[in-house]
């Protein structure tokens, strides 16, 4: 019969267009629609699922190129960041000041006919390198205007004094212990000017109250200085033999 099952087990085409069994022939041509339907479905959805990627990488290239040539369009150009060199113009030399130079003070030296200040002063004293015990030797105090104009001094005997002291530093005699002077001896000096002051030393020892015993110092080596109110000379080497 046609559709049934050929020698030996086979199936023939005719047997699967024209199949019989035991279901009416209607059931089995429902079976093929419908497996022809799910074949036809699968097709399609692969056909669409096709279409769809293809679609999909069309679009993003052509979206990728309408950003690649409308980005540009947003960012200004470098030329309009950044002038070209042919616009920029080289600044002309700077206009030349003048310089004002101040002037450097002039250092404030001592003034003609102004107080003479210890600065402007120079003390020294002069004696006898050796003089004899209980002697009477004399001792020059020694007032120099070193500055190079006139001063005004006041050179009163109070304001002298001369100081003799042995090898240790002790007071020995000082000109206004005993005996001290005073006067009113207000100087105008020349530029680099002396004046001396000689005093005569009595050869005794002395201390400023003059109640202490007056002796003869012992033979040795003293020193001597002088001062003319607050500026003080260098001593001097004295021996007394």
């Amino acid at each position: 019969m046609p559709g049934a099952p050929g020698p030996a087990g086979t199936t023939t085409v005719p047997g699967v267009l024209h199949p019989v069994g035991n279901l009416p022939v209607a059931v089995y041509w429902r079976r093929r629609l419908l497996v022809l339907l799910v074949l036809i479905a699968i097709l399609g959805g692969v056909g669409w699922l096709g279409y769809s990627l293809v679609s999909r990488s069309g679009q993003s290239g052509g979206t990728a190129t309408a950003a690649a040539t409308t980005r540009p369009s947003g960012t200004p150009a470098l030329e309009q960041v950044v002038p070209p060199m042919r616009s920029l113009r080289t600044p002309t030399a700077l206009p030349t000041t003048t310089a004002v130079v101040a002037a450097a003070p002039t250092s404030a030296g001592p003034k003609p006919g102004g107080p003479c200040t210890d600065a402007m002063l120079s003390v020294t004293v002069r004696a006898p390198a050796s003089a004899a015990v209980g002697s009477k030797p004399t001792f020059t105090l020694v007032v120099t205007n070193a500055s190079a104009v006139p001063c005004v001094r006041k050179l009163d005997k109070g304001l002298q004094e001369l100081v003799l002291v042995d090898s240790a530093g002790h007071r020995v005699w000082g000109s206004n212990d005993c005996f001290p002077e005073s006067s009113s001896d207000t100087r105008t000096l020349a530029a680099h000017a002396t004046v001396t002051f000689p005093v005569i030393w009595g050869g005794l020892t002395s201390e400023p109250t003059c109640a202490a015993a007056r002796v003869r110092p012992k033979p040795g080596v003293y020193a001597l200085h002088g001062r003319l109110a607050t500026k003080v000379s260098a001593t001097v080497r004295v021996r007394l033999v």
